[in-house]
């Protein structure tokens, strides 16, 4: 059973949004598509771009820094199915955004 750490409220990332958040030390980019919280790795592997401050569309966020994309429901690129950021499974409980540590 993995070990769920609070991250934030579930009211602060309202729909279509995102939010960085450090998880053990990593930088992690939360989203929220419809009302489904979803969670990936924040720090984009082409560049070090932040993830958690690009544009998303549906389901795909692109990095601010060279328009790298990511599936944030699964991680993967849209362009590169090979690139695969890591997602982290995601669940709310009384009001709160919790996230599995790795």
């Amino acid at each position: 059973m993995p070990e769920f750490v609070r991250v934030a409220a579930e009211n602060e990332i309202a729909p279509g949004t995102s939010r960085e958040v450090e998880l053990q030390g990593r930088v992690v980019a939360l989203f929220n598509v419809a009302g489904k919280l979803c969670a990936i790795d924040g720090i984009c592997p082409h560049a070090g771009g932040p993830l958690g401050e690009g544009t998303l569309e549906g389901t795909v966020v692109t990095c601010p820094w060279h328009g790298w994309q990511f599936d944030v429901t699964t991680g993967r690129s849209p362009r590169n199915p090979a690139c695969v950021q890591r997602s982290y499974e995601v669940k709310v409980e009384g009001g709160e955004i919790l996230v599995a540590l790795p």
